[in-house]
């Protein structure tokens, strides 16, 4: 499992957004499951209330932890890790 932390410099290694690179915002540790910036957004659509005009807006879903990976932010290197299996 990795080791992914608010904040931190990920990759996507799947799906519509591949190869884009952005922060981690929200982490959800249960469903397992990362919102990024910028990454997988959708149209939500609002009512109007007193204090929201409301109308279409767009944001940022969760997208699958094993979907990305991490990246080094001082090296610009994506982070793998060395062992071996038993």
């Amino acid at each position: 499992m990795l080791t992914i932390k608010k904040g931190a410099q990920v990759k996507i290694i799947s799906g519509k957004d591949k190869g884009k690179t952005g922060e981690v915002l929200e982490i959800n540790r249960v469903l397992n499951r990362v919102k990024i910036k910028a990454i997988n957004m959708i149209k939500k659509h609002l009512k109007p209330t007193k204090e929201n005009k409301g109308g279409i807006i767009s944001k940022e879903n969760f997208i699958h932890i094993s979907n990305i990976k991490n990246i080094d932010k001082q090296s610009s290197k994506i982070k793998t890790k060395k062992g071996t299996k038993k």
